[in-house]
């Protein structure tokens, strides 16, 4: 009776693995397209994503437009530890969901000469959008700056009126 409810149960537990994680693959073929498929790709094919869902909620990182937006405009916050102005520039690019490179003046010595060849001091914070740089915190300049290179705004926000939800 035991050997035949441990083999009932091992049974179910096969039976539902599948349903409680499954993946999908992403890579490119020769040609250069994209494929996307719930099968390995051969074993000699290289830069193969491995994404997991449950159900239908498949794990995503950055959505299409902020993908776009870092691939043309990428963002580079240079600080230290400036105490408010910093810390409002890293909590707007957080609350905004901004990926960005962080470059700390105190800790690298190629942050400081990345920032002085950019702007000719070693003022912080400096946001760098692409091409575009703004010196010092202003939300407002750095929301515009944030919003012209394609960055999407968050759903929900304090900053934004429900009307514009």
């Amino acid at each position: 009776m035991k050997a035949g409810l441990m083999m009932v149960a091992a049974c179910l537990a096969a039976a539902s693995a599948p349903l409680s994680a499954a993946g999908l693959y992403q890579w490119q073929d020769a040609q250069g397209r994209t494929v996307y498929s719930d099968q390995a790709p051969p074993p000699s094919t290289a830069g193969v994503q491995q994404r997991a869902f449950k159900g239908s909620v498949i794990e995503v990182g950055e959505s299409y437009a902020t993908q776009v937006a870092r691939q043309k405009h990428p963002v580079t916050l240079y600080t230290s530890a400036c105490g408010a102005p910093c810390d409002q520039a890293r909590q707007l690019l957080a609350a905004r969901g901004i990926p960005h490179a962080a470059r700390d003046l105190e800790t690298s010595e190629t942050a400081r000469a990345e920032l002085e060849k950019l702007t000719g001091r070693l003022n912080v914070p400096v946001l760098r959008v692409g091409d575009e740089k703004i010196e010092g915190f202003e939300k407002g300049r750095w929301q515009a700056a944030l919003d012209r290179a394609g960055y999407p705004k968050p759903a929900f926000s304090a900053d934004r009126p429900a009307a514009a939800r």
